[in-house]
């Protein structure tokens, strides 16, 4: 069965909606729960377990090229599923570069602030009448200076393409546990 995702308004209930951003964007898809199994930390875990290889290849380059200008490259994920069986979703536990800023019982909150910009992404999980839930990944930035903007320029459309196949990428794997 295909995923579809859409491209969605941030959900005015999000944690992020308080947030102050210059760029903000949210996709979302829809998955079957039957049992009501999947939670967020469940969802959490996924996002970050699995992706297509070519967004780990992107994010090995972008790497590469951003830390001769200082910035963060959350190259400290060496034991990776080491790091995610102690991760528990609370404030200030980190996966790479993603911490955690905020929490609730269907939300986490993840992010980073760095000397060009701060950014954070909401995973939303809501439960729906028909067994199925919704999964929204929201993204806002929030530029510091000049080199934020210019940062994120070229950035922009590869993270248009990255969040959906993220998304996707969680939910498929949220099906096969």
């Amino acid at each position: 069965m295909k995923i579809k995702v859409e491209k969605v308004a941030l959900p005015e209930f999000s944690l992020l909606s308080d947030e102050v951003y210059e760029y903000s964007d949210s996709f979302k898809s829809k998955f079957s729960d039957p049992k009501n199994e999947i939670d967020i930390l469940a969802v959490a875990k996924a996002f970050f377990s699995f992706s297509p290889k070519w967004i780990g290849s992107l994010f090995a380059l972008r790497n590469k090229i951003v830390s001769i200008f200082g910035l963060k490259t959350g190259n400290g994920l060496g034991q990776k599923e080491e790091v995610l069986q102690n991760f528990k979703g609370e404030i200030g536990d980190q996966v790479g570069i993603f911490k955690v800023f905020n929490k609730a019982d269907n939300e986490l909150i993840l992010g980073e602030n760095d000397s060009h910009l701060n950014f954070r992404v909401s995973i939303l999980l809501v439960p729906q009448p028909d067994h199925t839930k919704d999964l929204t990944i929201s993204t806002v930035v929030h530029f510091n200076n000049w080199f934020g903007k210019l940062y994120f320029f070229p950035v922009k459309p590869f993270h248009r393409l990255i969040v959906p196949a993220m998304l996707k990428s969680t939910i498929r794997n949220l099906k096969k546990h």
